[in-house]
């Protein structure tokens, strides 16, 4: 049964959270016809580049993202502090990039620069598109719609590309957090379809192993976010690697004896940082966190429990 989203993600506050979008029927749309044979390949790379347009101009980061044949992950973490510095040139400006001003299909720019201006003198319309930039479902809308718009026309049909309502999960503290991370990236390892991070196309730990890592804080790969997970990219890369190994045991390579440090600074056992990865879509559904974490959205929400508590309890139990 599904409910308002209010009640799960809070616009006021940072938070992050996993979105999915499943192509309708989880039919084959951004990758290779079964039947007909037929590449939609290309399709996977216009949603990749719309995620880093989003990612300038949204209030938020996006942390971890997986355009699959048939479906799409993105981990964004909210920012709406942001938001609220912004001046209202600033949202003017962001609004028009988003919603630009079109004669006969192509962008005017001189009446988008006056609509703009127009915005910004409006104080009712720069509070309505503030409140929208720091929005999950506006980021959400705003990635699925031209896809599905561009693609529609790309086939000559009409109706739905998306199923209609994108799946949402709140990620509660910082071992969810990684964890739904490494889940996401490692999607394409799961399904078969990449050897190893190197060859997972249209990812996050793709993009992060192409631009390099260091020993800084794991930054956001589109847009940008105050206060990320703590942990370094570098650190990180070596954690999905391991992660890869471990619930993957016939890829290439050894699991190593000793696991990544991070997992003690986490406060996680092996088996307990395993079955979370593993249960992000199964084991949770509308949050993703420890017990007092969960427990704690439950009552927010105004529910006595949510699903995965119990689990994450035995998890820990037999860890």
């Amino acid at each position: 049964m599904t409910s308002p989203r209010s009640q799960l993600v809070d616009p006021a506050t940072p938070g992050y959270y996993h979105c999915v979008s499943r192509c309708v029927r989880r039919a084959w749309l951004c990758g290779v016809d079964a039947y007909t044979g037929e590449s939609f390949e290309h399709r996977r790379q216009w949603v990749e580049d719309r995620i880093a347009e989003l990612g300038r101009i949204f209030a938020l980061g996006v942390y971890a993202y997986a355009v699959m044949s048939n479906h799409l992950h993105v981990v964004v973490k909210l920012d709406p502090a942001t938001a609220w510095s912004w001046s209202p040139e600033e949202v003017a400006r962001r609004w028009v990039a988003l919603c630009p001003v079109r004669e006969a299909g192509a962008v005017d720019a001189q009446a988008t620069a006056q609509c703009a201006e127009v915005i910004a003198g409006d104080a009712e319309r720069v509070a309505r598109y503030r409140e929208r930039l720091t929005s999950l479902s506006w980021f959400m809308r705003c990635l699925s719609e031209p896809i599905a718009r561009r693609a529609n026309r790309e086939d000559g049909c009409t109706g739905r590309f998306w199923e209609g309502r994108f799946k949402c999960q709140a990620l509660l503290d910082d071992a969810a957090v990684l964890a739904c991370m490494s889940y996401v990236d490692l999607n394409p390892v799961r399904s078969g379809i990449a050897q190893d991070l190197t060859d997972s196309q249209y990812t996050s730990v793709k993009q992060r192993l192409t631009q390099g890592f260091d020993d800084e804080p794991i930054a956001p790969v589109a847009g940008a976010a105050a206060n990320g997970p703590a942990i370094s990219t570098r650190a990180y890369l070596a954690l999905v690697d391991w992660t890869g190994r471990l619930v993957k045991p016939g890829k290439r390579g050894v699991i190593s004896a000793s696991r990544p440090p991070v997992l003690a600074n986490l406060g996680l056992r092996e088996r307990e940082w395993q079955c979370q990865v593993l249960g992000i879509e199964s084991r949770y559904w509308r949050a993703v966190g420890a017990v007092e974490p969960l427990m704690a959205k439950a009552q927010a929400m105004g529910q006595r429990w949510l699903k995965g508590s119990g689990r994450h309890a035995l998890a820990r139990t037999f860890a």
